[in-house]
């Protein structure tokens, strides 16, 4: 245990402190941001506080890839805002049945990948062996992987005659706080676009050539649209900087969950759902079927990134999930370049309901007393088999929610 959890009283006393001063609140919940510790929208963390502060989000969850290297600063920084936090993490992996059986799961492109997050991390943050040494080699080889891409970036940048060149290191040490996605390759772009051409016209006759004469679409004054065309054109499969990630750069997904598990984390689904034509992918296209696999998996825990998805399709999915036993919990990403409220919207900056806002504040709430209960007592919502306690899932949503009400009215700084 450590300062931060040693604010809170005893479960016990939490529980009668809440009885007497708590309030049954609804709070405002963003269950996944991503932070400088992998790529985000925010320049640092007072950034993101500052704004679900303004945006009066009481619970905010941090959730980079492969890292949980923010966690001390995140824990103070919501502290000193009167934010309940989250500690959270986000893998890529390979489920290698899926692959071989063609099935799109979470990833439209490439059959078999699977992103998970773990949910409610031990903090301060710990992992054992052999798992340690197999998040440290797939930090290694995701780095290693754009690091190959910069030098087919500076190849052509070369070709096309650029007065600039792109340096990893200097994007690694200044632009990162050690993980670098291709993200950072095209803000570097952009950014010495930006430093060495004075007028628009220079500007697009620049991204022009780079793109092989394909004109930028982009207003100048966009900076996120410019970077996803620059990823778009460069980076990504077809692009001439596009270099496909090796099997080494993807753990296998049964794997990621044990490791979750052993950081004290509860294993989560991300969901796309459906995208802007009413598409979902095949694994996740019957909300039933998906649900048994998951179990099946010892998955107990679902999210959603609402600004992806149609309310109705929210509403549908969060609603059967929840029902079904699963955690759930909503948030935003903001690992890209575009800025948007803290606050969760569904797609079209569409209000959330009723609904969806109460399953999400309890999503949170279960986390919450996950992570105090083991920070505390060494043992959270999962046992030692990763199964759930679902039948005590009303006692930690309450637990939880006296957690977080103590925190906004008690702790500050």
């Amino acid at each position: 245990m450590n300062d931060f959890w040693n604010r809170f009283p005893g479960r016990d006393e939490l529980l009668t402190w809440y009885a007497k001063n708590g309030h049954e609140t609804i709070h405002s919940v963003n269950a996944h941001l991503h932070t400088p510790y992998s790529f985000s929208a925010f320049r640092d963390f007072p950034q993101a506080l500052d704004m679900g502060v303004a945006e009066e989000v009481k619970v905010m969850g941090i959730n980079d890839f492969y890292s949980t290297d923010g966690y001390a600063e995140w824990a103070q920084a919501c502290s000193s805002r009167g934010i309940f936090p989250l500690f959270n993490i986000e893998y890529i992996s390979l489920n290698k049945a899926d692959q071989q059986a063609g099935l799109k799961v979470n990833d439209p492109g490439n059959p078999g990948r699977t992103y998970l997050s773990g949910k409610g991390l031990a903090f301060p943050a710990t992992m054992d062996e052999p798992f340690a040494a197999a998040l440290a080699s797939v930090r290694t080889e995701s780095n290693k992987h754009v690091a190959a891409m910069c030098v087919k970036v500076n190849e052509l940048l070369r070709s096309i005659g650029s007065f600039f060149e792109l340096d990893f290191e200097e994007i690694r040490t200044g632009m990162t706080k050690g993980m670098v996605r291709e993200r950072h390759l095209a803000k570097a772009i952009r950014e010495n676009v930006e430093k060495r051409f004075v007028t628009d016209e220079a500007k697009r006759d620049f991204y022009q050539n780079l793109f092989g004469g394909k004109p930028l679409t982009s207003p100048m004054d966009a900076p996120a649209a410019i970077e996803n065309e620059l990823r778009n054109n460069l980076l990504k499969a077809g692009g001439p900087a596009f270099i496909p990630e090796p099997a080494e750069a993807f753990l296998d997904s049964e794997l990621v969950c044990r490791m979750i598990r052993n950081q004290g984390g509860i294993p989560t689904y991300p969901f796309l759902a459906d995208d802007n034509n009413g598409n979902f992918t095949p694994f996740e296209d019957s909300k039933e079927e998906a649900a048994k696999i998951l179990k099946e998996r010892n998955i107990w825990s679902v999210e959603f990134i609402t600004t992806r998805n149609s309310l109705e399709v929210l509403e549908e999915y969060v609603g059967y999930f929840y029902q079904e036993g699963f955690a759930v919990t909503l948030g935003t990403e903001h690992n890209t370049p575009a800025m948007e409220p803290i606050e969760l919207f569904a797609r079209k900056k569409t209000a959330l309901s009723p609904m969806l806002k109460e399953i999400n504040f309890k999503g949170a709430c279960l986390v919450a007393a996950h992570q105090y209960l083991s920070a505390t007592e060494g043992r959270g919502y999962l046992d030692l088999n990763g199964k759930p306690a679902i039948e005590k899932r009303n006692y930690f949503e309450q637990l939880g929610s006296a957690l977080i009400a103590y925190q906004i009215q008690n702790i500050n700084g």
